[in-house]
């Protein structure tokens, strides 16, 4: 594991592999593609070669390189650690919200209730007849 973390420090060595992701490429074809010197791609190379995330195919004269896939599932199964917990924490901290929301609403609808409880009971004026109304000629009873 300490071999495979080193190798991917690297930024190059992290490029080289998403190059490397999507087709085999020979060391000049990856040279091609960095402002570096082929040598220091060529110990790029060497580095993730040793680290097992990548192996050299020879076909014919010309050296290929390939991801090693099953190197990245050991990393994978190590890092799903991590991220298994980072889901339960967001699981349980939405949860803890949840809570505080329902908790505070129950106050606040029991404090309602209770300041309802407290008020007198006043008529309501709507339910009452419009004096005025049944009035003949509309004309406003003075008191």
């Amino acid at each position: 594991m300490d071999e495979i973390a080193g190798a991917i420090a690297d930024p190059v060595r992290r490029e080289i592999l998403v190059l490397l992701r999507d087709a085999r490429l020979s060391a000049g074809e990856i040279s091609e593609r960095f402002a570096i010197s082929r040598p220091a791609v060529s110990r790029h190379l060497r580095v993730l070669r040793e680290s097992g995330l990548v192996r050299d195919e020879l076909v014919g004269r010309h050296r290929y390189y390939v991801l090693q896939p099953e190197r990245f599932a050991e990393l994978n199964t190590w890092l799903a650690q991590f991220a298994q917990a980072e889901i339960w924490e967001r699981r349980f901290d939405a949860l803890e919200t949840e809570v505080h929301r329902t908790r505070r609403d129950r106050r606040a609808a029991a404090a309602d209730q209770a300041n309802r409880a407290a008020q007198p009971l006043q008529p309501d004026l709507a339910d009452q007849p419009d004096r005025d109304a049944h009035e003949p000629h509309g004309e406003a009873h003075s008191a």
